[in-house]
C-alpha cells in the first residue's frame, strides 16, 4: 500500500557514488551494481553471494505503474480500507501488545491508535506482508530509470541487513517496492530506526511484533512525530465559512479556529496553542476535519493525501471516535476528467505534480487558486463546474 518511505532519501550515497546508471543489459546493471558495493566496502564474497539469484521482475514494474486505487474519493477509500474487522483486531492487538505500546507512548509519544492503523493497512496485523522477493524488487525497481534515486541506496542497505544476518536475498519476500515486514519499512529505514522489541538480538519485522511496532514508533518519531499531541479531529464548520481559508497551506491556532465556530463534532479539541488546519477532503459539502502538526508527519510515510487522510482518520476511530459525517458532497471526476483537469490547471502555470488522474495535495491546492479566482466557493474539491469554467 505505501508509496515509499520518504525518510528514503537519507540514505542517498555521496560524491562519485550519488548517481549510478539505470537501465540497459540487466546483466551489466548488476554487474555495476556489484562493483559500486565492493567500492562501498562490502567484500567481494559477500556481494556475490548477495547478488547470486537476483533477478529482474516485470510485475514490479506493472505494480509500480497501477495505483489506481488513489484515484478514489476519501469516502470511499475509508470505506474500502476500514471494516468492522479490522477494527475488532486492532481493539484486540491493542489489548494484547498493550505493554508494547505502552513502551512506545513512553518513549517517542506516539499514540497506539497511529501505529494499529498502519499495522491494520500495511499488512492486516501481519496477514499480508507481500511475496515479491525483496532484492529482486529493489533492484529491479532500481534498474529501471522512473525513480532510481529512490530505491538504489536500498539495495545497499539490503545488503547490510544481510551482513548482520536479518534478511536472506533468496528467500526474503514482502512488497512490490521493497518494503519489509508488518509495518512495512524499506532496508533502511530498518537500518536507521530498527528495534529489537522482543529482545532476541535481531529485528525480525515480518515475524515479532514487538520488533515491528517499536520499529515504527521510533521511525515515526525520527520523521518528526511530536510526542503526545493530537493528529487529527473531525469537526463541524459553520454556514458562511470562508473556505479558502481550509487546506494545509493555512494555519492557524486552535484558539483562533474555535473562535471562528469551529467545533469538534465529538470529544474536545488539542490544546489551544496548536498551529492546525482545517481539512475537506471532499469539498464544503462533505466530512471536515481539524489537522495537527503530527498530520503532516503521515506524508513522510506516504504520499498519498487519500492514504494518509484515512490512515490518520482510522487511528482516532480506533481510539473511539465515531464514524465521520460522509455529508453529501459533489460526485468525484472520473480518471479522465481528473487529467483533463489536471492538464488545464498545469497550462494555467500550476505545478499539480504530474497528469496522474489522482487528486493529491498538489492538485487540491491548484483547485482552490483557481476557485478563488473564478469567485467558486474555495474549498479544493473539484466539480465538472470547475472543469468546464477552466
Amino acid at each position: 500500500m505505501r508509496l515509499l518511505i520518504a525518510a528514503a532519501t537519507a540514505l542517498l550515497p555521496t560524491g562519485a557514488l550519488a548517481a549510478g546508471p539505470c537501465g540497459g543489459d540487466f546483466g551489466a546493471f548488476v554487474t555495476g551494481m556489484k562493483a559500486e558495493a565492493i567500492e562501498r566496502g562490502h567484500s567481494a564474497d559477500t556481494v556475490d553471494r548477495f547478488f547470486a539469484s537476483v533477478r529482474p521482475d516485470p510485475n514490479v514494474i506493472r505494480a509500480d505503474r497501477s495505483q489506481g486505487i488513489f484515484q478514489r474519493p476519501f469516502t470511499d477509500f475509508s470505506r474500502r480500507l476500514i471494516s468492522q474487522n479490522r477494527i475488532d483486531n486492532g481493539l484486540r492487538n491493542n489489548d494484547r501488545f498493550d505493554a508494547v505500546f505502552d513502551q512506545i507512548e513512553a518513549t517517542w509519544g506516539v499514540d497506539r491508535g497511529v501505529l494499529l492503523a498502519f499495522w491494520a493497512f500495511e499488512t492486516d496485523y501481519g496477514a499480508v506482508q507481500g511475496d515479491f522477493n525483496t532484492v529482486n524488487a529493489l533492484v529491479t525497481l532500481s534498474h529501471d530509470c522512473r525513480r532510481p534515486e529512490l530505491f538504489r541506496p536500498q539495495v545497499f542497505a539490503a545488503i547490510e541487513l544481510y551482513e548482520n544476518g536479518d534478511l536472506d536475498p533468496a528467500t526474503t519476500t514482502g512488497a512490490w517496492a521493497g518494503e519489509i515486514g508488518m509495518v512495512q519499512m524499506l532496508p533502511g529505514d530498518i537500518i536507521e530506526n530498527g528495534v529489537d522489541g522482543d529482545g532476541d538480538g535481531h529485528v525480525r519485522l515480518k515475524t515479532s511484533p514487538e520488533d515491528a511496532l517499536m520499529s515504527g514508533g521510533k521511525m515515526l518519531s525520527s520523521l518528526g512525530w511530536r510526542p503526545n499531541e493530537p493528529w487529527l479531529h473531525e469537526v463541524t464548520v459553520p454556514s458562511g465559512f470562508d473556505w479558502s481559508q481550509t487546506g494545509l497551506g493555512t494555519k492557524k491556532s486552535v484558539a483562533d479556529w474555535a473562535a471562528l465556530g469551529v467545533a469538534p463534532r465529538a470529544g474536545s479539541l488539542g490544546p489551544a496553542e496548536l498551529p492546525a488546519s482545517i481539512l475537506l477532503p471532499q469539498g464544503r459539502e462533505g466530512p471536515a476535519f481539524i489537522a495537527y502538526p503530527n498530520f503532516e508527519v503521515y506524508f513522510e510515510w506516504n504520499k498519498s493525501f487519500v492514504y494518509v487522510m484515512t490512515a490518520a482518520y482510522f487511528a482516532t476511530r480506533l481510539r473511539g471516535a465515531p464514524v465521520f459525517d460522509a455529508g453529501n458532497p459533489s460526485p468525484a471526476l472520473g480518471e479522465a476528467q481528473m487529467k483533463e483537469l489536471q492538464q488545464k490547471l498545469t497550462d494555467r502555470g500550476h505545478d499539480v505534480g504530474g497528469i496522474d488522474g489522482i487528486l493529491g495535495a498538489m492538485t487540491r491546492r491548484a483547485v482552490q487558486l483557481e476557485q478563488a479566482r473564478l469567485g467558486l466557493p474555495a474549498d479544493a474539491w473539484p466539480t465538472v463546474e470547475l472543469l468546464q469554467r477552466l
